[in-house]
């Protein structure tokens, strides 16, 4: 599916996603109002990847939840992405966007240009709070879009908040924020919010988020789902993120890179690549990633 960010904040977009082969409609993470987000450039791409500092640019809750009727004709899951500023604008989304039909309701604690909003996800009691009042103002599925976390404890720790609070699904992970990309002929950064900083996506972080996912997977112990996201530009690429224990897969940097027609070349893909290792379902992968043993990927003296 389409991750929540790139080609699915408007009306056309949606519709592109729901007329393509995508397993879902991710919709933009929205807020109580509408935004226009932070200047332009805000979003700049290469080879390696993408920055981007969009700042939340969306239409507004409102209409969303008046969106999801048309966009239930395709026959896939809605899923809404909800950022707010405070734990009372979680709620009054969350509640409207169950109301509105949204079959899954992905909760973003994790978006990095916000000027002057702290990630949520990286406060782990301000974490437990807003996901114990969120879990009970709706019994819809919730998954969570986490931000990349780079200590083992603090993976821990997280997850086992998601089990505690019962969470339905862990989105692992959101762009790695305040990174920069310089642009040296010009001698300076390529996108203009915070000074150049941004949220980095697409090859640059592809590691990073297979740990992310690895880690989770062995913590959770199959009890939550994870969706993978973060590098996704292949059915290899897709391998790999089921092979760590994702059983899903959000595609963000390619997708606004390729446009609808990547989630068909995707699952082409991955059926040939599964095909050819002789695995009959991805179940057959999921969380199977093996560790090595003695130096087959080392160096020797």
């Amino acid at each position: 599916m389409n991750a929540s960010g790139p080609l699915c904040t408007f009306e056309n977009e949606l519709e592109s996603l729901g007329q393509s082969e995508s397993g879902a409609i991710v919709l933009k993470s929205t807020t109580m109002e509408p935004r226009t987000g932070n200047e332009r450039p805000k979003y700049y791409e290469n080879e390696h990847g993408s920055i981007n500092s969009n700042g939340l640019e969306n239409l507004g809750y409102q209409k969303y939840c008046e969106l999801i009727p048309k966009l239930k004709q395709f026959g896939k899951p809605i899923i809404p992405s909800v950022c707010g500023f405070s734990l009372s604008e979680f709620e009054t989304m969350v509640k409207a966007f169950d109301k509105a039909g949204a079959d899954v309701i992905e909760i973003n604690l994790s978006c990095p240009n916000i000027i002057g909003k702290p990630q949520v996800a990286y406060d782990f009691e301000q974490s437990e709070k807003y996901l114990s009042a969120i879990r009970s103002v709706t019994d819809k599925p919730l998954w969570v879009k986490l931000p990349p976390y780079f200590e083992l404890i603090h993976r821990q720790e997280m997850a086992k908040l998601l089990l505690k609070n019962k969470m339905d699904g862990a989105t692992l992970i959101n762009s790695v924020g305040n990174s920069i990309i310089v642009d040296p002929e010009k001698g300076q950064a390529v996108i203009k919010p915070k000074q150049g900083l941004g949220g980095l996506g697409g090859h640059y972080v592809k590691p990073i988020a297979l740990g992310n996912v690895w880690t989770f997977y062995n913590e959770l112990k199959g009890k939550i789902p994870i969706i993978g996201a973060g590098g996704v530009y292949s059915g290899k690429d897709a391998f790999e993120f089921f092979l760590c224990g994702a059983e899903m897969v959000q595609i963000g940097t390619a997708y606004k890179h390729e446009g609808p027609g990547i989630f068909s070349r995707i699952k082409k893909e991955l059926d040939a690549f599964l095909s050819l290792k002789k695995y009959s379902s991805i179940n057959d992968v999921i969380g199977k990633l093996k560790v090595v043993e003695g130096e087959e990927y080392g160096f020797t003296a």
